[in-house]
């Protein structure tokens, strides 16, 4: 996990801020998940020598079991975790898709407290993204799924005990923390151990079934933006706005 920066979170230094990185802070759809699907396929049918209809449905399965195919791969196929990574984020060309929000960067400055990215996804990956959007220097640390790692074993998004760790590791309580994502399951995840949790929903597309039928806000998410500019509006303490 990278250390600390100087203090840009000095006015609530016990408040911190977990940012998901695809499709919260860029538009990972468009840039990277059709490469990226497709680099995913390509491995798992040469590693696993499937077809591609195979190879498609075991990355689905996987995804909706676990959270990530990668934990999958590892738990019933033994594929190395740097391997895989290493393998499926080239990414040719990613630098000239990345697309952000220029109000929401220019928003997230102005956030009290400390701000760190969560992703599950690889470290060099992850710094590729942010240094290209300039965003980098807007954050006090970046965790990748490199950092997830409990006994012994990776434990990305959305396990509840790696996300406790990582409050722990971040000197605060659950509660101090706050979750910025896309994806429902790791806001679920986040509010069993008592962190704030805030759906961002500008890049959204709805990917499973629980999230086509989210129309209401679900109980374990605290509220619902479309823009990182409402995060000082929705802040702990503040009185919920209707739903």
């Amino acid at each position: 996990m990278a250390k600390e920066s100087d203090g840009r979170g000095a006015r609530r230094p016990d408040l911190v801020w977990l940012f998901d990185l695809d499709d919260t802070l860029h538009d990972a759809h468009r840039s990277a998940m059709p490469e990226l699907g497709l680099a995913m396929g390509h491995y798992i049918e040469r590693e696993l020598q499937l077809e591609k209809a195979a190879s498609d449905a075991l990355r689905r399965r996987y995804w909706l079991r676990y959270g990530a195919t990668l934990l999958g791969l590892l738990r019933h196929h033994g594929v190395k975790a740097a391997h895989f990574l290493h393998h499926t984020h080239q990414l040719p060309g990613l630098e000239a898709r990345l697309r952000a929000h220029a109000p929401d960067i220019a928003a997230l400055a102005t956030l009290p407290g400390r701000r760190y990215v969560l992703t599950n996804a690889p470290r060099a990956y992850a710094l590729r993204v942010l240094q290209t959007l300039g965003l980098l220097p807007l954050f006090d640390g970046v965790i990748t799924i490199e950092d997830m790692r409990m006994f012994g074993q990776l434990r990305p998004k959305p396990d509840a005990r790696m996300l406790r760790h990582i409050a722990a590791r971040l000197g605060v309580p659950p509660a101090r923390c706050i979750l910025v994502e896309d994806t429902l399951a790791h806001q679920k995840a986040a509010r069993r151990i008592g962190m704030k949790t805030v759906w961002f929903k500008r890049w959204v597309r709805k990917r499973t079934p629980h999230e086509r039928r989210a129309t209401r806000l679900p109980t374990y998410v605290d509220c619902r933006v479309h823009g990182l500019r409402e995060l000082r509006q929705r802040l702990p303490g503040r009185p919920r706005p209707p739903r």
